[in-house]
């Protein structure tokens, strides 16, 4: 696990010299950008002044932070009260030791299902994302990952209580923990269908994955109804976040925007359709390559709700970086090809995403 930590490490390293070289030259400072921008802010808005905290828009929309879950702040007031530094800082180092962590979940899901190599090649893939400088960011990604990657291997390893609880954990950090939640739910069930079919109910396990079930979904849930109580309307979160211009229209906005870019506006049903081809071809591989139905429900979910949403399009790309599992067939497939090519595919994908990197966050919108 050491080589994994230092693999990680260094690609995420090399990232953040190249943002700062580029920052330096660009009269930006780098802790400003990774910490003090965009979401970064307001939750050290939560963390510091709770959820009383909210602005109003030039065009008259009210901006709640309500909007975002509660666990990196959480952690930012403990971190903060513990080593006595700013929330800002508590926050970058909540994402560089949980980024870690996700590499490490990451690598032991790769290896429980296909190699080591695999398993290595499949972090550096994750690491070298195009947008993985957020996994450097004092942003929920790194931490939302951590917590879904450990309790999907979990259900791997029948660890169901973990299991639960972790992904109870991860549905308090984003939206997205409710694909967690479904995962773990759908192999909870499957096993208790299982004991019913092969020795009756009478299972000493059985109480564990029953538990597991029933915790999985109740911090994301549980978060959403508190913030519509708060609203005085069941459905009050998504009014929150409609008022930030976020919403579900099933991938019309994402399609439209990518058409319109292209040339053929007109198209964009026949993009979409091309989009969810394509996700459905990815998930397919992956579930015929390990016949893990919990990875295909967690990133499928996952790539419905990136696509499907109507908010800022820059988003995307980070909406879907927790898709990691769509990585893992890929990585099975370079682990068998030659070392050289492999290392070359890799030198480069590590190089256009510290450029990139670099590039989106010095540019003038949030990621």
């Amino acid at each position: 696990m050491l080589r994994v930590v230092v693999l990680f490490c260094a690609v995420r390293l090399f990232c953040l010299l190249v943002l700062g070289v580029w920052s330096r030259s660009a009269g930006t400072g780098m802790r400003e950008l990774l910490s003090q921008r965009w979401d970064s802010l307001w939750y050290e808005r939560v963390a510091q002044h709770g959820y009383d905290f909210s602005l109003v828009a030039p065009d008259g929309r009210h901006l709640s932070s309500t909007a975002f879950f509660p666990m990196l702040p959480w952690l930012e007031e403990g971190v903060s009260a513990v080593f006595g530094m700013g929330f800002a800082d508590a926050g970058l180092l909540i994402s560089a030791v949980t980024s870690v962590f996700a590499a490490c979940g990451i690598y032991l899901i790769a290896e429980h299902l296909y190699s080591k190599s695999a398993a290595l090649i499949a972090v550096c893939l994750w690491a070298a994302l195009p947008v993985s400088i957020v996994q450097s960011m004092a942003y929920s990604e790194s931490l939302f990952v951590a917590l879904a990657a450990w309790a999907l291997y979990s259900v791997m390893r029948g660890r169901w209580l973990s299991a639960g609880f972790l992904a109870c954990a991860a549905g308090l950090t984003r939206p997205v923990g409710l694909a967690v939640a479904a995962a773990v739910v759908f192999a909870g069930v499957r096993e208790v269908l299982r004991w019913r079919r092969e020795r009756g109910l009478g299972g000493t396990e059985l109480w564990r994955v029953v538990v597991a079930g029933v915790v999985a979904p109740l911090g994301a849930v549980g978060f959403v109804l508190w913030v519509g109580i708060r609203q005085g309307d069941l459905f009050g979160y998504l009014d929150v976040q409609a008022q930030w211009g976020n919403g579900f229209d099933g991938g019309v906005s994402f399609s439209r925007f990518v058409a319109s870019g292209v040339g053929f506006e007109i198209g964009w049903p026949l993009l979409l359709v091309a989009m969810i081809a394509a996700a459905f071809f990815l998930h397919r591989i992956v579930l015929r390559q390990s016949r893990s139905y919990e990875l295909v429900i967690y990133s499928g979910i996952v790539v419905a709700m990136a696509l499907g949403a109507s908010g800022y399009f820059g988003s995307k790309p980070r909406l879907l970086m927790p898709a990691f599992p769509l990585l893992l067939p890929l990585a099975a497939a370079m682990a068998k090809t030659k070392p050289l090519l492999v290392y070359a595919v890799l030198g480069a994908e590590i190089l256009a995403a510290a450029l990139y990197g670099a590039f989106w966050l010095n540019g003038s919108g949030p990621p």
